[in-house]
């Protein structure tokens, strides 16, 4: 039996909660749900997306691949990454399956924009098993 259901919700710490906003909601499409001085809901399709302000959160990018990535519907996803890349810094070039664009947000966290899903990633391995995964049913 799954005990988890799947994800509930992200929360973000954020050094500016109005710049974070301003990049999630007016630049990623995110729907602003509720703000208050210390930070804000956004959603984006069933995500529900927290930023928490904290003044730790200024600077404090991950050197690991750890990162969040948001689901884009393939036809707006070259139009948004093409906007994205021109306001964020890229982190890293796509090599995997599917279109992606990895940036990071103001406050350094590692993002991915991609139009891909589970199961074309699956896909993928099955058609190319060469790359030591196994994939199961």
């Amino acid at each position: 039996m799954t005990r988890v259901r799947g994800l509930n919700h992200v929360t973000l710490a954020v050094a500016d909660v109005d710049r974070a906003v301003a990049f999630y909601r007016d630049l990623l499409g995110f729907r602003l749900r509720a703000l208050w001085p210390e930070g804000a809901y956004l959603e984006a399709g069933p995500l529900w997306l927290c930023l928490s302000h904290d003044p730790a959160a200024a600077g404090q990018t991950r050197a690991d691949y750890t990162h969040i990535a948001f689901d884009v519907a393939a036809e707006a996803f070259d139009e948004l990454a093409s906007q994205v890349a021109q306001a964020a810094p890229i982190w890293r070039e796509n090599r995997s399956e599917g279109k992606s664009l990895y940036v990071l947000d103001p406050d350094g966290h590692k993002i991915e924009l991609h139009d891909g899903s589970l199961e074309s990633r699956l896909a993928a391995y099955r058609r190319d098993p060469c790359k030591g995964v196994t994939v199961f049913d």
